[in-house]
C-alpha cells in the first residue's frame, strides 16, 4: 500500500479489525435466536467475576437497542466468563488474523484505547460503548475515538514520535511479505506526509480540531467512516 493511502487505512483497519474480533467472539449471530429471558434483561451473572452495568444505563450510554445489548453480552460471556477481557487475550485473539506479522504492538495500542479506566481489562462496558462510537457514531465521534488511539500519553496531542510507533505498528502488523514490499523507512515517511498535511500551525503537535478538520475535508476518509454503520 502507498503511503498516500496510509491516513485512510490508519483509521479504517481499527474498524475492519474490531468487526474480525467481534467474530472470533461468535458475536455476530442472528438476533432471532436470541430470546428476551428475563435473566439476561439486567445483565446479571452471578459465575462472573465482573457484572457489568444495567442495561437500562447501557441502553443511554450506547445507540443500541435492548435487543442488541443483550446478544452482543451473550456473546461476550460466552467467549469472557469473566466479564473482562486482558491484555494479552486480546493481542493472541489480533495475532490469528495476521500470521505472517507481529500486530501484538497494534493490538496494545488499541487495547488501550477501549480499556478507558486503565485497569489493564476491558470490560463489557467498554467493550459495548467503544463499538457504538465504531459502529453507530457520528463521523466526528469515530473521528474522536480515532484521534484517541494515536494519543498514546492521552495528553490531548499527536506528536510525531507517538504517530510513528502507531504507524509501525502497522507496518508490522501486515508483515514484511507484502506486496509492494514495504521499505523500512515507509512508517517515517509517512509521519512526515501525515504532519505536513495536519499540522496546521507547524508547532510539531497535532491537535483534536486539526486532526477532525484535514480528517473532514479528505473524501476517502468519510466515506470509511460510513463502511460499517447497521452491520448488526
Amino acid at each position: 500500500m502507498g503511503i498516500q493511502g496510509m491516513e485512510l487505512f490508519a483509521i479504517a483497519v481499527v474498524i475492519i479489525l474490531f468487526m474480525a474480533v467481534l467474530k472470533q467472539f461468535g458475536i455476530f449471530e442472528p438476533m432471532s435466536s436470541f430470546e428476551d429471558e428475563s435473566s439476561d434483561s439486567d445483565l446479571e451473572l452471578s459465575t462472573v467475576r465482573h457484572q457489568p452495568e444495567g442495561l437500562d444505563q447501557l441502553q443511554l450510554q450506547t445507540k443500541f437497542t435492548r435487543k442488541e445489548l443483550q446478544s452482543l453480552y451473550r456473546g461476550f460471556k460466552n467467549e469472557c466468563p469473566s466479564g473482562m477481557v486482558d491484555e494479552e487475550t486480546f493481542k493472541t485473539i489480533y495475532s490469528q488474523f495476521f500470521p505472517q506479522g507481529d500486530a501484538t504492538t497494534y493490538a496494545h495500542f488499541l487495547f488501550n484505547a477501549f480499556d478507558m479506566d486503565r485497569n489493564g481489562s476491558i470490560r463489557f462496558e467498554d467493550f459495548v460503548i467503544g463499538l457504538s462510537v465504531l459502529l453507530r457514531g457520528s463521523v466526528t465521534e469515530k473521528l474522536n475515538w480515532a484521534f484517541n488511539l494515536y494519543d498514546i500519553n492521552k495528553d490531548g496531542y499527536v506528536t510525531k514520535e507517538e504517530m510513528l510507533a502507531i504507524m509501525t505498528s502497522i507496518y508490522d502488523m501486515m508483515g514484511r511479505y507484502t506486496y509492494p514490499c514495504v521499505r523500512d523507512e515507509a512508517p517515517s515517511e509517512h509521519v512526515d506526509k501525515f504532519f505536513q498535511k495536519m499540522d496546521k500551525n507547524r508547532d510539531g503537535v497535532v491537535t483534536i480540531e486539526e486532526f477532525i478538520e484535514t480528517c473532514q475535508k479528505d473524501e476517502n476518509i468519510m466515506n470509511s467512516m460510513q463502511l460499517f454503520e447497521n452491520v448488526i
